[in-house]
């Protein structure tokens, strides 16, 4: 099942992503569940969260890959939402 996981990071912590960015895109290559990945930004182009789409079994899943993102265990994220996806085109 595909699912989308929206990150947002918390303000003031770039020092967290850029300390800990070569763990998360580790990370991110060895689990062959994720299909895309790439930084959300402001208008002016700064990151600001995450987003990944993943193919997992279930949210239960889901929800252990996100909580096992070394971004999110050096606490960069306020928030991650998970949320079921059906991709139509692409």
């Amino acid at each position: 099942m595909t699912w989308l996981l929206i990150c947002r990071d918390r303000p003031g912590a770039l020092s967290i992503r850029q300390e800990t960015r070569d763990a998360h895109l580790a990370y991110l290559k060895g689990s062959g569940v994720v299909r895309l990945a790439g930084p959300l930004t402001d208008d002016a182009g700064a990151m600001n969260g995450s987003l990944l789409e993943i193919d997992v079994a279930d949210r239960a899943a889901a929800e252990a890959f996100a909580a096992a993102d070394p971004y999110a265990e050096a606490g960069l994220f306020e928030s991650v939402e998970i949320v079921a996806w059906k991709r139509v085109l692409g």
